[in-house]
């Protein structure tokens, strides 16, 4: 089974085409993030805008590349939510006018679903169940993942996702958009001890995370250097470290005892902030004292992707699902609901 599959739930389109027994045979993805940092942060409108700019072309591109015409697809995948509502009707509404006219199956695909799955993409991908921690600008969730759309949560931010943290301190810091990539880069250069934040949610039981009084911790250090202004190069890297460091080690002991709670080996750690390499390091050196192996996706599938919707997809038509013809997208759409299709 060839699947197309189409992402656009935020500031990247991305097109791929997977085989079932090929794997992927193209892919293709234009990020947004030039025209949205000149406003600090993404503007839903402009995304919509080029979505519809740059979809088409992409899946003629991707189509050329693999050497395969529409003749040849056997179904489509597009992300139905969740995300910015105007940004996923533009690609549920091209997957499901280019299904109905290639006479194929569509599917939606659950967003986050299709970070969960990225790691599948990689030769050596975990097998159900595992847990699995989930981090993006938009997402902080550890799930007891037992089969394909079982999925059952273990613990969630109750407020700012890491993701979303990791911006906004960028944006106290004057670093610009999008932030993640640049706090982590400025960690590098910090000077270690020099500031201890603290680890929010940790010295309490459960599974539950909070990263906003982190960053309010982060906002009141700075206001305690004169402000934003009078940071020197090293302030900022020096703080940018100590922020990190916080929200890794809790992600790491929140993982810590999602696998003690569960009693599973297996660790999936996907989304955006599943490339940062400070992340991966203090995890993998924690789950290796208890045994537990950890999977992470390639760097190329840590961030939005039209692979993880196309793989995603095809796990989900091979089940037997199918999309019917009213179009309908879900911003706002608990991963939990997700009906199971492990039969």
């Amino acid at each position: 089974m060839r699947v197309l599959g189409i992402e656009s739930s935020c500031d990247e389109t991305g097109v791929a085409l997977y085989d079932t027994e090929r794997g992927l045979l193209g892919q293709a993805l234009f990020s947004q993030i030039d025209m949205h940092a000149a406003y600090g942060g993404v503007v839903p409108e402009l995304a919509s805008r080029d979505h519809v700019r740059r979809l088409l072309p992409l899946i003629r591109q991707v189509l050329s590349e693999a050497g395969c015409g529409p003749e040849q697809v056997d179904g489509v995948a597009f992300t139905a939510g969740p995300g910015l509502a105007g940004a996923l009707l533009v690609g549920a509404g091209v997957g499901r006018a280019l299904a109905y006219g290639w006479g194929v199956p569509a599917v939606p695909v659950h967003h986050m679903e299709g970070h969960l799955l990225a790691p599948l993409l990689e030769d050596d991908g975990p097998e159900f169940p595992f847990v699995a921690l989930l981090v993006s600008g938009g997402h902080s969730l550890l799930l007891d993942a037992r089969a394909l759309g079982d999925y059952r949560p273990l613990g969630e931010s109750v407020d700012d996702a890491a993701g979303e943290a990791f911006d906004k301190v960028a944006k106290m810091m004057g670093l610009g958009y999008p932030g993640g990539p640049r706090v982590a880069a400025l960690a590098e250069k910090g000077q270690p001890g020099r500031f201890r934040f603290p680890r929010p949610m940790t010295d309490r039981p459960g599974l539950d995370m909070s990263f906003s009084g982190l960053k309010t911790f982060t906002l009141n250090t700075i206001n305690d250097l004169g402000g934003a202004e009078a940071l020197s190069d090293q302030d900022r890297a020096d703080i940018a470290l100590a922020f990190q460091d916080a929200a890794v080690d809790t992600l790491v002991i929140k993982c810590r005892r999602a696998m003690e709670q569960t009693g599973g080996e297996r660790l999936v750690v996907a989304g955006g902030v599943s490339a940062n390499r400070a992340l991966r390091e203090k995890l993998d050196a924690a789950m290796a004292k208890r045994g537990v192996r950890v999977f992470y996706p390639g760097l190329a599938y840590c961030t939005d992707n039209g692979a993880m919707i196309a793989y995603a997809g095809a796990l989900r038509l091979a089940a037997g699902e199918r999309s019917g013809l009213p179009i309908a997208v879900r911003p706002r759409w608990p991963l939990a609901e997700l009906a199971s299709l492990s039969s």
